[in-house]
């Protein structure tokens, strides 16, 4: 279809621009100083502003505090019926599937222990039918205000894509090479603050941050030290050995990039603790997914996916 044809639906779903998303939202809890906790520990932040008595909480925080979690919100509370709405005119369009996208923050003030997390949100935007990999769909953004007491704490703008998935036209011929092409993993994003890191991958080296002024050393890539602010940083390389710190086997949805045996799964994927103390998410090769156990011993190589992707990998033995 043309990009200047009329597009009848896309006039409808712009009428809930404006609406409210969720309305007269209350946090389940208190902002508390076991979740920061348990948030720190899972992305490995020592950073001492978010521990003790004066603690704040990490910003990028800012939506958890917000979540109804496996029970939802209580009734009168969370998503409004204008957003129910929208999303059932774009499901009754044929545009069933969902995927999100990107999402943006604003802080405003530091969130501290004790403080009641109050928020709304607006269905801010819905844009043009938009042709993706995916398919064909249309974005949805929505903007939600967190108060904190009261405050204006922050805000949290979330984006999808209801789409409807693209599919092969079955008239098309597949040519020999389709019928056998091995499915290829998604592409990793590479950016201004992570290219270093793909640098080392392609030579061969697992490349950890280091801070020049408090040498702590951290992974992901960030561009400023979690526990000093500091701009400076330099690398080391990691040894290679590890072990598994905790893993999930996925059996749901299917991928056969990620299964080496191309039926789609169940894989592992797990979190590796490097010896050098940071963690990586990766998988682990040399076992059946289901001999993969915390505290596995692994040692770091690199696997050529296909002719553009190299990653690195945990090789583990059956007695590890």
């Amino acid at each position: 279809m043309p990009a200047d044809a009329p597009d009848p639906l896309y006039e409808r779903l712009t009428a809930y621009a404006g609406r409210p998303a969720a309305t007269a939202g209350t946090g389940k809890d208190p902002v508390n100083l076991p979740m920061i906790r348990h948030w720190c520990e899972a992305m490995g932040d020592t950073s001492p502003a978010y521990q003790g008595p004066d603690a704040v909480a990490p910003p990028t925080m800012l939506q958890a505090w917000t979540m109804g979690g496996l029970a939802g919100h209580s009734h009168g509370t969370g998503r409004s019926a204008a957003y129910d709405e929208l999303l059932g005119l774009l499901d009754g369009a044929g545009y069933t599937s969902v995927v999100a996208t990107d999402c943006e923050q604003e802080y405003l003030r530091p969130l501290r222990p004790g403080d009641l997390i109050t928020f709304d949100a607006v269905i801010e935007a819905v844009s043009r039918r938009k042709t993706t990999k995916l398919g064909t769909g249309y974005f949805v953004t929505t903007r939600m205000d967190v108060r904190a007491d009261g405050e204006p704490a922050g805000t949290h703008r979330f984006r999808i894509l209801k789409y409807r998935p693209a599919q092969r036209n079955p008239e098309q011929p597949r040519t020999a090479k389709a019928k056998h092409e091995a499915p290829l993993r998604p592409r990793p994003v590479i950016n201004r603050d992570n290219a270093g890191f793909w640098a080392g991958v392609a030579e061969h080296r697992l490349l950890i941050q280091r801070c020049t002024g408090c040498a702590t050393l951290r992974f992901p890539w960030l561009p400023g030290c979690n526990a000093c602010a500091g701009q400076e940083w330099d690398t080391v390389e990691a040894s290679g050995e590890g072990t598994v710190f905790s893993h999930v086997v996925m059996h749901h949805p299917s991928f056969p990039a990620f299964d080496p045996s191309g039926e789609g799964g169940p894989y592992a994927v797990a979190l590796i603790e490097l010896a050098e103390g940071v963690r990586i998410v990766g998988n682990v090769v040399g076992v059946p997914y289901d001999k993969v156990r915390v505290g596995l011993p692994v040692r770091l190589e690199f696997l050529r996916t296909d002719p553009d992707l190299e990653l690195p990998v945990f090789r583990a033995s059956e007695g590890g």
